[in-house]
């Protein structure tokens, strides 16, 4: 069983990171003094719900976290800094600090470190999250203690909701593009200028051709904008929803 920790101070050690191609150090004070920051603690750089679910949502949700008094918002995994860096930059996640635990020195003091031999990983984190007030931990949600690797309690809506539960959250937004497409620029610069961020799907990218547009959404042209979930269509319709609020 897991034990919380709230109301106690985070453990003081200093992670050893990368910048550029130089190692930094970062102590717990550097990170937490004086600010309002949100944690969110995982297995591992590049495993599957990591990377589609907990790090992408807590992303996404990052200007509302910090529109709701948050200053920073820390990945941290029991990982080196080559792997930790090599992560961000595959996930383009540029609202999140991605912080390792190569040691596992601080997972191991918060009580949080688990064997992961079975896998062939080693020590590891388990999944948790929690707020940090000037470097005291006012909030942790744990994950279940159960086998394989629960996603429950962790996620960034989950904290959002303890921060702010009146918080308006962001339309999620999705357009399928496709290389030198003026439509599909004029369509992205729409949406950026009314202040909607959105996921970019590229044709010819990872295997996506028009048979999985045509497969997904029904058309055969490019932009193809989504909102919510609801199909808006190309630049045209999406300027005619923009203008109608």
């Amino acid at each position: 069983m897991f034990e919380s920790r709230e109301n106690q101070s985070v453990p003081a050690v200093t992670f050893r990171t990368r910048e550029g191609n130089e190692w930094k150090d970062v102590t717990s004070d550097d990170l937490f003094k004086g600010k309002n920051v949100v944690v969110f603690a995982l297995p591992g750089a590049f495993t599957p719900t990591c990377s589609s679910t907990h790090l992408p949502r807590y992303n996404e949700l990052a200007p509302v976290l910090k529109a709701n008094g948050i200053d920073d918002i820390v990945c941290l995994s029991v990982n080196d800094g080559f792997v930790m860096n090599a992560w961000a930059g595959d996930q383009a996640a540029g609202n999140i600090r991605f912080i390792p635990d190569g040691n596992g020195e601080f997972t191991d003091k918060m009580g949080m470190l688990v064997d992961k031999q079975d896998l062939g990983f080693g020590p590891r984190s388990w999944r948790y999250s929690m707020l940090v007030k000037d470097g005291v931990i006012d909030r942790m949600f744990i994950e279940p203690d159960k086998a394989g690797d629960p996603f429950e309690v962790s996620d960034a809506d989950t904290m959002l909701k303890y921060i702010n539960g009146e918080a308006v959250l962001p339309k999620r937004v999705t357009v399928f593009t496709k290389p030198g497409c003026p439509h599909c620029a004029r369509a992205k610069k729409a949406l950026a200028d009314s202040g909607y961020a959105f996921e970019e799907i590229e044709l010819g990218s990872r295997g996506l051709s028009y048979s999985s547009l045509a497969a997904v959404t029904g058309a055969g042209t490019t932009p193809q904008i989504y909102i919510e979930g609801e199909r808006i269509g190309g630049a045209d319709e999406l300027e005619a929803w923009l203008q109608q609020g």
